[in-house]
């Protein structure tokens, strides 16, 4: 495989192409860190850190998904300098669901100041964010939109069992966004998806059950075993070769399988997303809030190329190669 033109990833179809224009993230004030929580079960921050890789994470308190999406969203939409007026359709992905029948997407719509603009919300779970960047880069190549916000927003402990060992140390709450538009250049890359449903019990909320529960061990073999070759037919798809990348942004299950997924892509030179270190896993937030970090600690220079891959519950997967937005993000 060899890299395309500096500025374009696809080879153009004369249909317009889709880009990031920039990314926004909200964190809830509320931090917790591992002794805090493994103190319930008899066990010390350091026994979770060498398990997990994770130091601390972040709870909403009076947040909602809604008002996390609001805030991640505004951000995003200030950084690319786009008028929420000029937003047409709001995808938010989100598997932490508050009610069966109201979707979040339309309240963001509203909230943003994006007055008729279509909006739903899509759940594939921790590979949300990458399953709605597909969708709007197709909305826009097919000419249904022309800017779209896509936003990845969890209140994960509504879903948690404080009582359960395997989750209550993995998971916290957050939202992350990112404005999309049509471009000349294609630089959000095809998207390499799937699912293996006959593997759905591994990550589940049983029936009659409000909380989940996750067989950690089976999803560690699956996520290291499985996912890599996805993330390499999403670089051969966009036509770029894993040693060209800038960056790795894996969803944020837990440090462990974040470095070895990284270790099987051959990018020597990538930076490699932690963000899951002191947020912990927030499912569809993951991927855009620990983006948004690397850009703003400088971590990734604009218009590099980052390798997004998000997996989780479903078993859903989907990785992309995107064009890093030239925008930066703005002081906190």
């Amino acid at each position: 495989m060899t890299l395309t033109a500096p500025r374009q990833l696809l080879q153009s179809t004369g249909s317009p192409g889709a880009r990031i224009l920039g990314f926004g993230g909200f964190r809830p004030a509320t931090a917790v860190g591992s002794a805090e929580i493994a103190e319930r079960f008899g066990r010390t921050g350091d026994w979770v850190r060498e398990r997990t890789g994770i130091v601390s994470r972040r709870f909403a308190t009076t947040e909602t998904r809604e008002s996390m999406a609001v805030a991640a969203a505004m951000r995003a939409l200030e950084r690319s300098e786009v008028d929420a007026a000029g937003v047409d359709l709001v995808v938010v992905a989100s598997c932490s669901a508050d009610s069966p029948l109201v979707g979040v997407a339309a309240g963001v719509a509203a909230g943003i100041g994006a007055n008729g603009a279509a909006g739903y919300d899509l759940n594939a779970a921790c590979a949300g964010f990458c399953y709605a960047l597909a969708v709007a880069a197709s909305a826009i190549r097919a000419g249904s939109a022309r800017r779209v916000l896509v936003v990845g927003t969890e209140k994960m402990t509504d879903l948690v069992d404080e009582a359960d060992l395997g989750t209550s140390i993995i998971f916290g709450d957050g939202a992350g966004a990112a404005v999309v538009a049509a471009s000349d250049d294609p630089d959000i890359g095809p998207v390499a998806w799937g699912s293996d449903g006959s593997q759905s019990e591994l990550i589940d909320v049983p029936e009659g059950a409000s909380t989940l529960r996750m067989q950690g061990q089976a999803v560690f073999r699956w996520a290291t075993n499985n996912i890599h070759p996805v993330a390499l037919r999403a670089c051969e798809l966009a036509g770029v070769d894993p040693r060209r990348l800038d960056a790795i942004v894996p969803h944020q299950a837990n440090l462990r399988i974040v470095e070895a997924l990284a270790r099987k892509i051959d990018a020597p030179d990538a930076v490699i997303a932690r963000d899951v270190v002191d947020a912990g896993n927030t499912s569809a937030a993951s991927i855009p809030l620990a983006l948004d970090r690397l850009l703003a600690e400088g971590e990734v220079k604009p218009g590099g190329l980052a390798l997004l891959i998000g997996f989780g519950a479903g078993l859903a997967y989907a990785a992309q190669v995107v064009r890093i937005p030239d925008s930066l993000p703005l002081e906190a």
